[in-house]
């Protein structure tokens, strides 16, 4: 038998690199916390990208702002803040991409790995000391993120047999708590390394820590059984290579022809309308997506009606995550720049609030799912949390509006006007996301859930686009106009879905 901590990551059939173990035989095991083993691989693997993902989210606007005496970009606000908004649009845009490339050519499996390199690679790119780096180890974490994190989370699923629901939901809350463990403990430590020592040793530990995920990941591997090992026909793998590879070079000669004519002059492309104009693409994108499937997607009376609920929903989510997003960027210039920071005698590092949200979710999680079970008949629908969620969004940036008034650098405010607004947004979180992902999962026709869960991201992706535009008025506009037009515009799009609750309801048939 070959090395199993290599072989498990081919496409070779189960029996010749799991030691003959299956999925669903691997999902008996119940040795981690009456789980299997391989749900303590994917758990690990997770935390450790989500350390890297958040370590070097919490130090990103931060080190493109810095001054270039301090090893920072130097970029101004409104640049740094369009390309972190991009950033993490394409994010979860590549998502999409990356589903279709583990279904159809290489497998879940390895494209967990190849997405963990990729991502590894960025974080390393970022540690040099160029512009031109910098930009290609963007595009690297973006590809690895895109591979690793919606095929990591796929796998989960597959270690439990259909009947297993009720292991399968539990397992998912132990893995998310995984997700939250990395995102609290990343910018503590490399947020320390960047602001405190050196922005690349901020970026080197994100590196490392995905490092150490990949590490964990190759040699646990054995416990996954063939769960993510991709089990079609080899002539369905080439063709599917063959289409992804054709749609990579159209973008690929789309990109240098657009760069090509920028850096003759034929054009000017800037940053920001990069950003803006991805905005306008999504947006658009989503409109064709939903005329074509309320015309030729061959839809039924009630699932018509269903469709334009989630059409109606995706709009709010992107309002919400407009707001929400701010968190590493607007938010994280309120941190370093009016936040009164010293404890003790020493400084706190600005990225270290970036740990604030996944603190109140593991806090608050348990809260509203105890919540909502404990209302029983009295709980709110779908579209009634979602306005609480909006509204939740609302109430942060206004608290935030109120608290930077006359914020200066001589006059710094209290860092607990910063721990309320992360409270709110993540009470509004925990009102909106999980509903959002479960209506999705509730309301779309069976055979079209996995594209209607893809849409479902694209609002995530074009709010992070919308929020690092707005957070790139941060220095054009007063901090208090800039948060309180925010909450306004949070406010109104909560009153608007407000009245829409009953309609939406009534298109909804019976789901909740």
């Amino acid at each position: 038998m070959t090395d199993d901590r290599t072989s498990n990551f081919t496409d070779e059939p189960a029996t010749q690199n799991t030691g003959g173990m299956t999925a669903a035989q691997a999902g008996q095991d119940t040795s981690f916390f009456g789980h299997p083993k391989g749900l303590a691989t994917l758990f690990f693997t997770e935390m450790w990208e989500r350390f890297s993902f958040y370590g070097m989210r919490g130090i990103l606007i931060l080190f493109m702002t810095a001054p270039i005496a301090t090893g920072g970009l130097g970029f101004a606000v409104p640049k740094a803040a369009a390309i972190y908004g991009l950033y993490a649009a394409f994010v979860y845009l590549l998502a999409l991409p990356g589903g279709w490339l583990a279904d159809k050519v290489v497998g879940q499996r390895n494209a967990v790995l190849y997405g963990g390199i990729l991502i590894a690679a960025g974080q390393f790119a970022l540690v040099i000391n160029s512009v031109n780096s910098f930009y290609l180890g963007l595009v690297l974490l973006v590809l690895g993120v895109g591979l690793l994190k919606p095929n990591v989370s796929t796998m989960v699923g597959e270690l439990y047999a259909e009947q297993q629901g009720a292991r399968r939901d539990a397992a998912f809350s132990i893995f998310y708590m995984g997700i939250n463990i990395g995102a609290l403990v990343a910018p503590l430590v490399a947020g320390y390394l960047g602001e405190k020592i050196s922005w690349r040793l901020g970026f080197a530990a994100a590196g490392v820590g995905m490092l150490a995920g990949l590490a964990q990941y190759l040699i646990t591997g054995r416990n996954l059984g063939d769960a993510g090992i991709l089990k079609g026909e080899r002539e369905e793998r080439v063709r599917g290579a063959r289409q992804f590879g054709l749609g990579l070079l159209v973008v690929f000669v789309i990109l240098a022809a657009l760069i090509g004519l920028n850096n003759s002059g034929a054009i000017s492309i800037s940053i920001q309308a990069v950003a803006a104009a991805g905005g306008y693409l999504i947006f658009g994108i989503m409109v064709l997506y939903f005329t074509y499937m309320m015309v030729f997607g061959g839809l039924n009376g009630v699932e018509r009606k269903r469709v334009v609920v989630i059409f109606i929903l995706f709009i709010f989510s992107a309002v919400f995550w407009s707001g929400f997003e701010q968190a590493g960027s607007s938010l994280n210039l309120v941190a370093e720049r009016l936040t009164s920071r010293v404890a003790f005698g020493w400084q706190i590092p600005a990225s270290w609030f970036q740990s604030v949200n996944p603190i109140f979710i593991v806090l608050l999680a348990p809260v509203f799912a105890w919540l909502w079970v404990a209302l029983g008949k009295r709980e709110p629908s779908s579209p009634a949390k979602f306005t609480a969620g909006l509204f939740l969004m609302a109430a942060g940036f206004m608290v935030l509006s109120l608290a930077t008034a006359h914020a200066s650098e001589g006059h710094r405010i209290s860092p607990m006007w910063l721990v309320l607004t992360y409270f709110l947004h993540t009470s509004g979180e925990l009102s909106l996301s999980p509903v959002g992902l479960s209506v999705v999962t509730k309301l779309a026709p069976r055979r079209m859930v996995g594209q209607m869960m893809g849409i479902w991201f694209m609002s995530i992706s074009l709010g992070e686009l919308i929020a690092g535009l707005l957070a790139g008025l941060f220095t054009q506009v007063a901090p208090t106009i800039l948060f309180r037009n925010v909450a306004l515009y949070g406010a109104i799009a909560g009153l608007v879905l407000a009245f829409l609750i009953k309609p939406i309801r009534k298109l909804m048939s019976g789901v909740h």
